[in-house]
């Protein structure tokens, strides 16, 4: 969950000859599966796509996103480009110590939608509570479940005689002997 201060009303000071905050609305935000399914339910379309998201769209997302309650419209309005910097980096932020190593870094072609990970969740029986973690975590939770739930892969006739030969030098280390 991410949490923000909306700078809401504005005073001047007459020090320093500038306007400055002197109100600020305390914002709480959650990047989860539940706001994605909150936007596409609105505009009917995709989030996680490769496509540009309008200033409609990237408003109503961060509106997807507010777990505050009763939130004024003045306040959504005021939210500051420094806000949005922030809550751009909370949504792009990694939340995970999770690392992959099977050089699959480029993105899936496929068109992933709320429901498509709801669906993964209900196939891999992750309970319905993850439906509230940062997305990215969920989504690596999904994809470890699937590595994990893989069968092992063969290894070549190549790979297996050098894995043999590795490990025959090792134990002929380990015990001083020349085989």
């Amino acid at each position: 969950m991410l949490r923000i201060e909306v700078p809401w009303v504005e005073g001047f000071d007459d020090d320093k000859e500038e306007f400055v905050p002197a109100e600020v609305y305390p914002l709480e935000l959650e990047h989860s599966l539940v706001s994605l399914s909150k936007w596409e339910s609105e505009f009917e379309k995709p989030f996680l796509s490769t496509a540009e998201k309008t200033p409609v769209e990237t408003v109503g997302y961060i509106k997807a996103m507010i777990l505050t309650p009763n939130v004024p419209e003045a306040v959504l309005a005021a939210i500051s480009d420094d806000n949005v910097k922030e809550i751009s980096a909370y949504i792009n932020a990694k939340m995970t110590a999770t690392t992959f190593n099977d050089g699959h870094n480029e993105r899936s072609r496929a068109i992933i939608t709320s429901e498509l990970i709801y669906s993964w969740m209900v196939a891999l029986q992750i309970p319905f509570e993850c439906e509230k973690w940062h997305l990215t975590r969920l989504l690596n939770l999904i994809r470890v479940c699937n590595l994990k739930n893989q069968p092992a892969k063969k290894l070549s006739k190549g790979q297996e005689m050098a894995r043999r030969q590795s490990l025959n030098a090792q134990r002929k280390a380990q015990l001083g002997t020349t085989g």
